[in-house]
């Protein structure tokens, strides 16, 4: 008898932050919202835990590195697009080397944005989890057809 258990998708997002400011990168040449803003982030890979996923992630396309101290969990979304997605927000504003664009096959730009002055074309569940993190909202819903309001927690 085999358990076909039902899977979620895991994602880290890293709002590197300094001063009132938030670094985004506009995705390029991904096929998924291509042109649109997002922060850094990843999929979870197997056997590694949010914070290690974080770094991995921020190493990866960023150059640099973050020590487990300095990453602070502040947010989680359950997330329904066309599959279902649980994703971590983490927050840094103490990191060691450049920020270089180390993905710049998938990435055309990193800029800092002042947290008040985002882009419009920023990733909609990404923005509203900055929005969520600026009001000290720690847990929200999002994209569930069923759900006549987000959830304020």
């Amino acid at each position: 008898m085999t358990n076909n258990r039902f899977k979620a998708i895991a994602a880290v997002h890293i709002f590197l932050l300094k001063a009132d400011q938030i670094l985004l990168l506009r995705r390029y040449n991904t096929g998924y919202e291509d042109g649109n803003y997002s922060v850094l982030a990843g999929h979870i890979d197997g056997g590694e835990d949010v914070i290690t996923a974080a770094q991995r992630e921020v190493l990866e396309e960023a150059g640099i590195t973050i020590s487990t101290q300095d990453l602070s969990i502040v947010g989680v979304m359950h997330r329904k697009a066309e599959d279902e997605r649980i994703d971590f927000f983490l927050t840094a504003e103490n990191w060691t080397g450049e920020i270089v664009n180390m993905e710049p096959n998938k990435c055309d730009e990193l800029a800092w944005y002042p947290l008040n002055e985002l882009p419009d074309n920023l990733i909609p569940y990404v923005r509203k989890a900055i929005e969520n993190y600026i009001a000290g909202q720690p847990f929200d819903l999002y994209g569930w057809a069923n759900r006549q309001k987000e959830v304020d927690c």
